[in-house]
């Protein structure tokens, strides 16, 4: 298991580059403040985006659910499924805000 700075820093590294992907999207404002990422979508909904330290996951707000994440087999994998953060939240930004995003 991560120490919480491991976690912390691992975490940092995640919402650059979830930011670094909806820089060019269309459609969508974003802001970080105080490590939680918040994504406006063309339609006034969001997508929040935070941390949970004591569990050391990272939890996504959508208008579709909540969704956990957690450090498993080198990747952010979804605690019940299993699906691979990037690729959820590429899903959810398309699905909710309308606008592709590549994390690639």
């Amino acid at each position: 298991m991560m120490t919480e700075s491991e976690f912390h820093l691992a975490v940092d590294a995640v919402l650059a580059r979830i930011e670094r992907a909806l820089e060019d999207a269309p459609d969508l404002d974003f802001d970080v403040v105080e490590g939680i990422l918040t994504v406006e979508c063309a339609d006034g909904s969001r997508l929040i985006v935070n941390r949970q330290t004591p569990n050391r996951e990272i939890w996504v707000a959508a208008k579709s659910g909540g969704y956990h994440y957690a450090f498993r087999e080198g990747a952010w994998r979804d605690t019940r499924t299993g699906v691979d953060l990037y690729a959820a939240l590429a899903d959810l930004v398309a699905r909710q805000g309308g606008a592709q995003v590549s994390f690639a």
